[in-house]
């Protein structure tokens, strides 16, 4: 069964349990949830959404941008996450890669790339918006209607005031599906009375992650690849009727409406004084953040996490001991655990905090791979992934069978330790330096809150100077001493340098390398 099948499923189960608790505190019943997602499904087959059609999304993280998701997927439409605030070269990179042949859009944006004021404004904020409104596509827009929205286009409150109309929508579903499968009289998803039959292995999502802007890259799963990992989140971690799940992320976030318990959303980029506070309000048993995020929620509770929660997960980027230390201590009812997971695959493997803190040998340990998840170790080190939740492939490259993923890994007693990136490695010498099999070992010392290892060539000879950068309280010449005992002597630093913050960049908040190759230059 696909993804979409399986929350409508479990939404026809429960229609009067919360489903969704939006930033602002107003809840959705699965019931609504399920006929607004058809709703928005019909809305797109009757103004004539082909499967396989490419919708470029440009809506913020709330409930409504997920009905309006999910009744692209449900249409057999491709969601294509492509960032309009990425700059418009790479906009048009992407969208040249992706050729969708909907824009769905918040008013707001277009309004921004094109009414003068609104657009000059957004540049005064450094924000360079493509012209999504001169873009030859079918356009939706979420919102009330702005000055900037295309003549013609529709509006999501329009289609999502309708209901499900089985006499006109699934003549229409069947029709397009008939001319896209060869002759197959395939009912609509999600008539009443009628099994839904769709095909799920067609891709479902794009996502791009990186690349140039002559070489974008994008990511392609499918209903198939998708629902796998959900699968996997909910083998580690349990999820049933009256859990409360608090997280902006889609991934944690969709197991949980299929499990039947309540995903509650806090506002995009809440301050952490409010994200604890609803936390506590909403009762929440389980919560997902990235590393530096939780750790300004925990600067944020003096008294700690409220004691319901069952659950504290982390991932994104990785986590270092100081904050789970400050995990554990601040929720001691709660299971602390670390994610590892890449928008190719996810998750791949669970560790506790526990269990982190508690691994010796270097490296930061990742766990045992889930279920399903298959693991090898190349001759150089390099960690190759496959699975049932393995994306399809990169868009408009041949299909994955398994995953290059860049990091350096080694296998202890059949659980994952990570080395670091590829691209990181440090040569001295003869000596092969992976940052990733140091860092963690440094951040678990008294006195460092954070810590990283880089190599700045020297201008003149192309040699790398081995910088450590730290974060913390710890006197340099104790920190000298005390790395003598935890590192090889080839991998001891030529620097150490002291900063405020270490730099991050993106949505995940990861360490940017670059910046502080720059910073320390």
């Amino acid at each position: 069964m696909s993804l979409v099948t399986n929350l409508l499923d479990q939404a026809e189960r429960t229609p009067g349990e919360i489903a969704l608790i939006a930033g602002d505190g107003a809840a959705l019943t699965y019931g609504e949830l399920r006929r607004q997602v058809l709703a928005v499904r019909d809305g797109f087959l009757s103004a004539g959404l082909e499967p396989g059609d490419g919708v470029l999304f440009s809506v913020r993280p709330s409930p409504q941008s997920l009905v309006l998701a999910l009744g692209v997927v449900a249409a057999r439409g491709v969601v294509v996450f492509a960032d309009p605030g990425a700059g418009p070269e790479m906009f048009e990179a992407r969208l040249r890669l992706a050729a969708p042949r909907w824009s769905a859009a918040e008013s707001l944006l277009y309004a921004a790339s094109r009414v003068g004021p609104v657009r000059s404004f957004a540049r005064r904020k450094g924000l360079l918006l493509p012209n999504l409104s001169e873009l030859p596509l079918q356009h939706v827009y979420t919102g009330r209607w702005l000055p900037g929205v295309p003549r013609g286009a529709h509006a999501l409150k329009d289609w999502l005031r309708a209901s499900p109309d089985r006499s006109a929508t699934a003549e229409t579903g069947a029709a397009r599906a008939t001319g896209a499968r060869g002759g197959s009289s395939e009912p609509a998803l999600g008539d009443p009375g009628v099994a839904p039959q769709e095909g799920p292995d067609a891709p479902a999502v794009v996502i791009f992650t990186s690349g140039t802007t002559s070489a974008p890259r994008a990511v392609v799963h499918t209903q198939a690849s998708l629902a796998a990992g959900l699968e996997l989140f909910r083998s580690r971690v349990p999820l049933g009727p009256g859990d409360v799940v608090h997280t902006d992320q889609l991934m944690l976030g969709l197991p949980t409406l299929i499990a039947g318990a309540c995903w509650s959303m806090p506002r995009l980029f809440c301050p952490p004084e409010e994200f604890l506070e609803q936390l506590e309000e909403r009762k929440a048993t389980h919560t997902f953040c990235v590393p530096v995020h939780l750790a300004e929620i925990l600067d944020a509770a003096e008294d700690g996490l409220p004691p319901g929660l069952r659950h504290v997960l982390l991932g994104a980027a990785p986590a270092p001991a100081g904050i789970l230390r400050r995990a554990v201590a601040a929720a001691p009812g709660a299971e602390v655990l670390s994610v590892y997971a890449m928008t190719e695959i996810v998750p791949v493997a669970v560790a506790s905090a526990q269990e982190k803190l508690g691994h010796e040998g270097g490296g930061d340990l990742l766990g045992e791979p889930l279920p399903g998840v298959s693991a090898r170790i190349a001759e150089d080190g390099e960690l190759f992934l496959g699975g049932p939740n393995l994306c399809k492939g990169y868009l408009g490259e041949p299909d994955h069978t398994e995953l290059a993923t860049g990091d350096l890994a080694r296998v202890e007693d059949g659980r994952l330790v990570l080395l670091g990136r590829k691209k990181d490695m440090l040569i001295r010498g003869k000596f092969n330096l992976y940052p990733g099999l140091y860092e963690p070992a440094i951040t678990a010392l008294d006195g460092v809150r954070e810590a990283a290892i880089v190599g700045i060539p020297h201008p003149e000879t192309g040699d790398e100077e081995v910088v450590l950068a730290v974060v913390g309280t710890v006197p340099e010449a104790e920190l000298h001493r005390r790395l003598r005992g935890i590192l090889d002597a080839e991998a001891l630093p030529d620097r150490v340098a002291y900063l405020p913050e270490l730099p991050l960049s993106g949505r995940g908040r990861k360490l940017d390398r670059a910046e502080l190759r720059r910073l320390l230059a």
